[in-house]
């Protein structure tokens, strides 16, 4: 369940606010400048390519586009039994930011973005229908559990895709990972 939590930076072991009311937390979200939508997703097969997802989201995808500068798109896709996952895992979970927004929209499974705003941590668990929008320069750091299992379009201003400047801080270490998160929204 798509689960907004928000935590004070000096009490990492509790949120003091818990959401899952979709307009709830588009608005506690846009305040930060952060954009979240549920959009509908399409039927697909389980074992899709990248290129029938984008074509069956090709409209909103181009529409993000023209409205945000974007030059390309592509497809993640994670599974459990990937044998790299801990190590795909490991590479999001320190705090960084870009010099581009960063934008995903999850077309199965579910993932973990974390924002740091001052000294408030956001916590939101996307799922399926989530497209989130975090903008360039922010703090933050995605976990997608141990057992991954999510597909995602993602969109770049940036032809040459992922890059990240991480900020050497330690809070991503001192909140809830994704493994006590989910089992809170359930």
């Amino acid at each position: 369940m798509t689960t907004l939590s928000i935590f004070n930076q000096s009490q990492p072991d509790a949120a003091h606010t818990v959401t899952t009311d979709p307009q709830t937390i588009a608005e506690a979200l846009g305040k930060q400048g952060v954009r979240f939508e549920r959009w509908p997703t399409r039927n697909l097969p389980a074992d899709a390519t990248q290129e029938q997802i984008l074509a069956v989201y090709a409209d909103e995808v181009a529409a993000l586009k023209r409205e945000c500068g974007f030059q390309t798109a592509d497809v993640v896709s994670l599974n459990p039994d990937n044998p790299q996952k801990e190590a795909f895992r490991q590479k999001f979970l320190d705090e960084h930011t870009h010099s581009e927004d960063e934008v995903r929209f999850f077309v199965r499974g579910q993932g973990l973005f974390y924002l740091h705003f001052g000294d408030q941590v956001y916590a939101l668990m996307c799922e399926k229908n989530d497209l989130i929008s975090v903008p360039n320069g922010t703090h933050h750091w995605f976990d997608m559990g141990p057992e991954p299992e999510f597909t995602c379009i993602r969109l770049f201003t940036n032809p040459e895709g992922w890059v990240a400047s991480f900020t050497g801080e330690d809070i991503a270490a001192r909140l809830p990972r994704y493994e006590a998160l989910a089992g809170a929204a359930e």
